[in-house]
């Protein structure tokens, strides 16, 4: 049997290693100033749902939200440890290296 993107080998059972928290950090990490609609297109979920997850995230320090004119723009914590007890001596940050993509590079004019 092959295997789809989101995870499921055809026995019936859809799951993926990342939860939706986990998909929401990292599309946040790579668009820090995307709207919630995006994001949660992006992730697969209710816009009221990443908004639910944002408010969560938030309140655990592992972002920030600042309010720029009409959107917001989102300040990550990379050194938030991992929740679960197993992983809680690892950096949030060491997930964000592996998934996110890091911003351009700025072209330097040539001389």
């Amino acid at each position: 049997m092959t295997s789809t993107a989101t995870g499921d080998t055809g026995g019936g059972r859809n799951w993926t290693f990342l939860t939706n928290h986990g998909h929401v950090l990292l599309a946040i990490a790579r668009d820090p100033t995307a709207r919630l609609r995006d994001v949660a297109a992006e992730v697969g979920v209710t816009e009221r749902a990443a908004q639910a997850i944002v408010a969560d995230l938030e309140a655990e320090g592992y972002l920030r939200r600042t309010r720029v004119g009409r959107r917001n723009e989102y300040t990550l914590n990379p050194a938030g440890r991992f929740r679960h007890p197993a992983e809680a001596d690892r950096q949030v940050g060491d997930l964000l290296a592996l998934f996110a993509e890091p911003p351009p590079a700025k072209s330097s004019p040539r001389a």
